[in-house]
């Protein structure tokens, strides 16, 4: 039997094993999203849907809302093919049950995000179309004075 040495700096062979098995799924996962013509902006996440409160059968609307289709009808229930999934929330924003499905995204600058409600979505929605609205006026008028020049009155 062979001892390692904790010195000892040869690779781990697991974690090269690791690593590559990682960077063949996302190479993978980037030809597929981009054989369908979808961009991806967040590379980790996760979306589960809870099976008990799921009205699927009634409704599928988180079916038909799915860019990617990566929700569909399986067997009496919804599907997930995950590597299709974007994270994008699409569905849990027609899911007419709150916390039936559950999406979890990390954006690029690390922080994590969960949405389970419509609200939630709308929420971040809200918040992003401020900024956006916030960045075109500063875009046209940087400073007070630019804003009264145009519409102040003299």
């Amino acid at each position: 039997m062979l001892k390692r040495k904790e010195d000892d700096s040869s690779p781990d062979i697991y974690q090269l094993l690791l690593e590559a098995s990682k960077k063949r799924e996302k190479e993978k996962r980037a030809q597929l999203l981009q054989s369908i013509g979808v961009k991806e902006f967040f590379e980790e996440g996760s979306i589960r849907i809870d099976k008990k409160t799921c009205r699927g059968v009634e409704c599928k609307l988180c079916i038909k809302a799915c860019p990617t289709n990566a929700l569909y009808w399986k067997s009496g229930e919804v599907g997930i093919v995950e590597d299709l999934c974007v994270f994008c929330t699409a569905c849990v924003l027609s899911c007419i049950v709150d916390d039936c499905i559950v999406v979890s995204r990390e954006r690029p600058n690390g922080g994590m995000e969960r949405f389970s409600k419509p609200a939630n979505v709308l929420n971040l929605l809200h918040i992003i179309n401020s900024r956006n609205r916030t960045k075109m006026v500063k875009s046209r008028f940087p400073t007070v004075e630019d804003y009264l020049r145009r519409y102040g009155k003299e």
